[in-house]
């Protein structure tokens, strides 16, 4: 595991193997208000670690933020005596706000997404009306992760895989056997991410799941988020053969005509996000708030008929 990694160059999809006796250990935590999981996934073979789509607490109707959700995964993190080397974001999430820029002042490492950030950007800071002062080049983030990139966390090579349909930045990133999916699959009883938001495609979509059903059966999949169909018990993590065999969207027997026209009739009934206002104007600076007005004051911005 000691060897050399090489980038891809520009374009260029690096073949590769997922490495199953590299077993991560992998730790959730819940954030119950946006039914959203985060992770540190520690590399077995040394004290370096990631951290993966963390959370930014909100008081949407009171305009507060907080930061006890990621405070907890600090505390892991120092308790454990890890080094936090990376702060993954599997995609521009619209449902809650990161944390990575708390957590990388408090425990350095590099936040690092998928570069189709800057389609992301090209929308969204036109939908907010941002100006020239807002970049939409992604360099408000360490890294832009191109489909096939390879990166390490300690000896650990991971892989990020471009994966889109529900936004165009998606990347599901593989650890070791563990696959980080962000909202690209559910637990196989709840399906598949929504593809209505600016730039996804359900086409796009169940292709992008076919490509991560093509890794190994036993690779293990970790959601980032469950909305515990029919009031079960919150769960997190499923392979690739169980979405495979029982996915109710995806699995094996479902064809992709099917599934797009079950996907677009079902987004046309999806209500936006709570939180998707606040979190696309965060998640697009990589989790920074914006600028101060000339009263010191920050603001979030409510386009009116747009979404």
């Amino acid at each position: 595991m000691n060897k050399a990694v090489s980038q891809p160059q520009p374009g260029q999809v690096i073949p590769f193997e997922v490495d199953m006796e590299c077993r991560p250990e992998v730790v959730p935590f819940f954030d119950e208000a946006t039914n959203t999981f985060s992770y540190v996934v520690r590399d077995p073979a040394s004290s370096a670690c990631a951290v993966v789509d963390s959370v930014m607490d909100i008081d949407y109707a009171a305009g507060r933020i907080g930061f006890e959700g990621a405070d907890r995964i600090v505390e892991y993190i120092r308790k454990q005596g890890l080094d936090l080397v990376w702060l993954i974001e599997t995609h521009v999430h619209a449902d809650h706000l990161s944390a990575a820029p708390y957590i990388q002042e408090k425990l350095g490492g590099w936040i690092g997404i998928g570069d189709k950030i800057t389609v992301v950007q090209e929308t969204f800071g036109k939908i907010f009306n941002e100006g020239t002062a807002f970049q939409r080049d992604g360099s408000q983030f360490d890294r832009l992760f191109r489909d096939g990139d390879r990166y390490r966390v300690g000896n650990m090579v991971c892989h990020a895989l471009h994966t889109p349909g529900h936004t165009p930045a998606c990347m599901t990133h593989i650890m070791g056997d563990a696959a980080f999916v962000g909202d690209t699959l559910f637990m196989p009883d709840g399906g598949t991410a929504r593809a209505d938001f600016p730039g996804g495609d359900a086409r796009t979509l169940y292709r992008s799941i076919r490509r991560v059903l093509s890794l190994p059966d036993e690779t293990r999949l970790f959601m980032c988020h469950d909305y515990c169909p029919d009031g079960r018990e919150v769960e997190f993590q499923t392979t690739v053969a169980t979405q495979k065999a029982t996915n109710i969207h995806v699995r094996d027997d479902v064809e992709e005509e099917a599934f797009v026209a079950m996907r677009e009739q079902r987004d046309a009934t999806l209500d936006m996000p709570r939180l998707i206002l606040p979190s696309l104007q965060v998640n697009m600076r990589a989790g920074h708030l914006p600028d101060p007005e000339d009263n010191g004051v920050v603001y979030l911005k409510v386009p009116v008929n747009l979404l």
